[in-house]
């Protein structure tokens, strides 16, 4: 007989027993099995008497024998009490006796959480909209000339895109600090590499001038032993060199991919990877919305175990994203988990409440849409059949495809439920996030 304990909102205890003499025969058999194989000195293989094996193996393969028989008893278990386990049981042996004629034991476990969908006909949901216009074209093309830019030497004062070139001293309470001095700087103003104080300081000085200013530092610099604590920098500019645009012609065109260097079909081009690009940045920041609308709804319990399976998952992504940029991260590192906790529950809930909606509204991905995920991705690469191919070759390519389009069906089926309102965004605001 078994019975199962109700320890609090998803966690259950089972107790259960197993027949000894289940144990003993298995564990006779596995012992015979390895002793056809077995190296034990002074017999030759397979000759070692069972009761040498006994004594050398036997308690090895006791282990494994009663481990292997608790997870099969645990799972049979469950299946007849219908319970959905989530994550993995721990086991506690009550009666280990090997004389005895059973052997008692509990596996404490979570199970899901029901997953109740709240009102959504009452709440209102957000959709960012926007319609891209000929300014956004030309505004992307200046910025394009921008990059390739040319700097000029200057007599004028120092304004925002110039490139400056610089000495610096900064002084805490009289004494230089760690990182504040520094020689022949190179920086573009505006380009954000500077602190806006100190930029701003800048900005009016000639190429050849000197001055002193103090500054406050911001209270979350990453230098603290000066953030939030007032320094004197003194600066000297050696140089200021303005930015000459290139033009808009066949030579501008031709190094941005135009072969003819049809200046129309540039600005052609820009214009459909800018549309393709607000449509995708309007979808992750639409999709956004309505997984938050979600969990706001949603009311219920995430299983630990998945949370902390999930949380460990995003620390392991972490450490190896900041590995591929180039930081040197010592084999062995980990980061606390608690940085990671909240966002690992929500991508839990998220994912049980996303299951649950697919399997009650049949919301599923279609296959159609998955191949429309594939081709769209596709497009962003110079050659989009190969990218195709290459997540055809394999199936599981194609799981991140599938899970986008559940997600843009689970998106779709929260926005014809909710008070929908249209909000227009800002290009660079929308542009600036969810890249």
């Amino acid at each position: 007989m078994s019975s199962v304990e109700n320890l609090g909102a998803l966690e259950r205890r089972l107790n259960a027993f197993i027949p000894q003499q289940q144990i003993r025969g298995e564990v006779e058999t596995r012992l015979k099995r390895l002793g056809r194989t077995a190296k034990i000195h002074g017999f030759r293989p397979g000759k070692a008497p069972f009761k040498i094996l006994q004594q050398q193996y036997g308690a090895q393969v006791h282990r494994e024998v009663l481990g292997d028989a608790l997870q099969r008893s645990f799972d049979e278990t469950a299946q007849a009490e219908s319970l959905r386990v989530a994550g993995y049981p721990s086991f506690v042996v009550k009666e280990a006796d090997p004389a005895a004629e059973q052997i008692e034991y509990s596996a404490t476990f979570e199970v899901y959480p029901e997953v109740v969908i709240g009102d959504i006909a009452s709440e209102t949901l957000e959709r960012a909209v926007y319609t891209l216009s000929d300014a956004d074209v030309d505004s992307t093309v200046t910025t394009l000339r921008k990059q390739r830019a040319v700097f000029e030497a200057t007599d004028r004062p120092a304004r925002k895109e110039d490139q400056v070139q610089m000495d610096f001293c900064g002084k805490l309470e009289g004494a230089v600090f760690e990182g504040g001095e520094a020689k022949g700087f190179v920086t573009v103003l505006g380009a954000s590499n500077l602190l806006p104080d100190f930029e701003s300081a800048i900005v009016g000085m000639k190429a050849g001038e000197s001055k002193s200013f103090d500054m406050t530092f911001p209270q979350d610099y990453h230098g603290k032993d000066v953030a939030g604590k007032q320094v004197t920098f003194a600066v000297t500019l050696h140089s200021v060199e303005a930015p000459r645009l290139p033009e808009l012609d066949a030579e501008l065109a031709k190094s941005l991919g135009i072969a003819d260097g049809d200046t129309g079909k540039l600005k052609a081009e820009i214009r459909d990877n800018l549309e393709r690009e607000v449509k995708r940045r309007l979808k992750v920041r639409n999709k956004g919305n309505a997984m938050d609308l979600l969990l706001k709804v949603c009311s219920f319990g995430a299983p630990k175990a998945l949370v902390d399976a999930e949380t460990q998952n995003l620390i392991e992504h972490t450490l190896y994203d900041m590995r591929e940029r180039g930081v040197k991260i010592p084999q062995g590192t980990s980061l606390p988990p608690e940085l990671f906790a909240e966002r690992a529950e929500k991508r839990v809930k998220l994912g049980l409440i996303l299951a649950d909606l697919a399997s009650r509204h049949g919301l599923k991905a279609e296959r159609e849409q998955i191949m429309a995920m594939v081709q769209e991705h596709a497009q962003s690469f110079e050659h989009p059949e190969e990218v195709v191919r290459w997540h055809y070759a394999d199936p599981s390519r194609l799981q991140e495809a599938s899970n986008m389009a559940l997600e843009d069906n689970v998106t779709a089926w929260v926005m014809g439920g909710a008070k929908v309102v249209d909000k227009p965004v800002e290009f660079a605001d929308l542009m600036g996030k969810n890249g």
